[in-house]
Order: structure tokens, then C-alpha cells, then sequence
């Protein structure tokens, strides 16, 4: 019989950027910016509370998002809990291109596992990954929310995969978040069937650069993150992103579209940079700007 732990339990998941330019799909990121999470089993009923991002928008039932990944956990380990008590803190943009989707999946993976007495027993690290992915659809943010750093991901035979890649110590990214969302449906819906064999050679190639890139040579950045495949196409919905994407590349910064966008990425040095200090004094009037380190982490789940 399953039983649960005394008391909440609390995760932290970070922010993250799917692509990075040519890695459609494949290639993603995590960044230390960070929603906290805290759930505890109760004796009946359900209860979501949610401040910050998204407080006024998001549902207070079981559609929330958190909680139905909890639900799924708790059907894939045999558990149904009395009751829950959910409170969300969030800090990650909705609908901006920086994985707040995976991060409430992987949020209400996590918790529920941990709200579980012996849940990693029931259900392993790699159970929750391929969990995670299966309700999001594709793993190219959910692989980064829960192991941390830069990961390449994807899906064979029916199967979610995720591999791990170094990150250089000197490598921060500036971001830049509009005030208007776009939703993924939007910019996938703007993409061909079918592109040129000649695109899709050059972004592979410019996908295997942007590995070593990130790995240890960033000075290779700029030339790393020359897409083909996706960005051009979604322009009609982010005309002022990639303009800014388009004006930033042109004067040597290694800028992108965070996602499926509209937030514009750029990768820089660390949090004493010049340069990264000179664009964030560069933000866009009415815009949101972060200077972020890379996560390292993925979840933290703790009592």
C-alpha cells in the first residue's frame, strides 16, 4: 500500500531556452531563474495558490497544469492522495519562449514523487523524465528543467532520450522578454512542411559547432547560432523580436530567439561582464531584461 511523506515538500525549477538558434527541437538550456513550488497531501479537497507571474491568469483547479502532472505521477506509482495543497511562486514569463510549461510539469512530476513515501523507488529519474516529456510532447525543455545544463534531446522509436553536454564556465546569456506573449501553436503553425536540402545541411552544421561552442570555444558563438530552419519563418508573429535578433547579429552578438520565442536570447560572458551590462542597458522600452548564468542544478527538490 502506498503511503505519503508527513508535511509539504518544496521544488525549484529553472527557466529554460529550447534551440538555441539551429538546435529545432533538439538542443536546450537551463537558466538560473527559478519558480518555487510546495505541495503537501491533505485530508481532502484541493487547493492552488499561485502569486507572481501569471497569478491572475492561471486556473485554481485540477486543469492546473502543476497539478495535473501530480496526477499523472501519482497514477504512474499506484497512488490517490486524500487531498493536496499546492502553492506556486512563479518567476518565469509565461508564453515567452522560456519553458514555463516544462517547468510546471516537471515542478508536478517532481512533487508528486517526493510527496510519496519511497517515490524513487516507484518511479526512478529516468521514469520522471520520460513522464515529463510525454506530457509536454517533446523533450527539448523538460530535459534541461530537470537535469540542469545544456542538453541534447529527442525522441527514437517511440522513446524520449536525453544526453547531457558540457557548458564552458565563461558562457551567461542576456535575455530580453517583450510584453507581448506568443503561444507555440502560433509559431509552429508558421513553419513549412518541407525546407531546402542546402538549409538543413547548414543547420546541422551549425548545430555541431554550437556543441563544441558551448563546450569551450564561445568565441565560436556568433557563427554557432546562424539558424536556418525555424526563425525566419515564425517572423510574421515576432516582427520586433527579430529585428532585435537582426540588429544584434549584425553588430557581432551571438542573439536568438529564446524558444518558439518572442524572448530574444544572447549568449555573453558572466555577471561581470561589460559587454553584458552594455546590453542589458540596451533593453527595449517596455521589455523585461535578466542577466543569467547557466543552471547547473536542474529540480531541487527538498523537505
Amino acid at each position: 500500500m502506498v503511503t505519503f511523506v508527513s508535511g509539504p515538500v518544496r521544488v525549484s525549477v529553472p527557466a529554460t531556452s529550447a534551440n538555441l538558434g539551429p538546435g529545432f527541437d533538439s538542443l536546450g538550456l537551463a537558466l538560473d531563474l527559478r519558480d518555487e513550488l510546495e505541495a503537501e497531501v491533505t485530508a481532502g479537497g484541493l487547493a492552488v495558490e499561485v502569486s507572481g507571474v501569471g497569478a491572475d491568469e492561471v486556473p485554481r483547479d485540477e486543469s492546473h497544469l502543476v497539478v495535473r502532472s501530480m496526477r499523472a505521477a501519482f497514477a504512474e506509482m499506484g497512488a490517490e492522495p486524500a487531498g493536496l495543497r499546492l502553492a506556486c511562486t512563479n518567476v518565469i514569463p509565461h508564453a515567452r519562449g522560456l519553458g514555463s510549461s516544462s517547468a510546471a510539469i516537471v515542478a508536478g512530476v517532481c512533487l508528486a514523487r517526493a510527496l510519496v513515501a519511497g517515490g524513487t523507488l516507484l518511479m526512478d529519474d529516468d521514469a520522471v523524465f520520460r513522464l515529463a516529456a510525454r506530457i509536454e510532447g517533446h523533450p527539448d525543455n523538460v530535459a534541461p528543467a530537470f537535469h540542469g545544463g545544456f542538453v541534447i534531446s529527442g525522441q527514437e522509436d517511440g522513446e524520449f532520450y536525453a544526453v547531457a553536454s558540457s557548458v564552458d564556465p565563461r558562457v551567461a546569456a542576456v535575455v530580453f522578454v517583450p510584453p507581448t506573449p506568443v503561444s507555440t501553436e502560433v509559431a509552429r503553425g508558421l513553419l513549412p512542411a518541407e525546407v531546402p536540402h542546402a538549409d538543413a545541411a547548414a543547420d546541422a552544421g551549425r548545430t555541431a559547432l554550437l556543441v563544441a561552442a558551448l563546450a569551450g570555444q564561445p568565441e565560436h558563438l556568433h557563427r554557432a547560432t546562424r539558424d536556418y530552419l525555424h526563425q525566419d519563418y515564425r517572423r510574421p508573429a515576432m516582427p520586433e523580436s527579430l529585428a532585435l535578433v537582426d540588429l544584434l547579429r549584425g553588430e557581432g552578438h551571438a542573439a536568438i530567439v529564446s524558444g518558439a520565442g518572442p524572448t530574444v536570447l544572447v549568449f555573453t560572458e558572466g555577471q561581470e561582464s561589460g559587454a553584458a551590462a552594455d546590453l542589458v542597458a540596451r533593453c527595449p522600452e517596455g521589455w523585461a531584461v535578466h542577466h543569467l548564468t547557466v543552471d547547473r542544478d536542474g529540480v531541487r527538490v527538498g523537505p
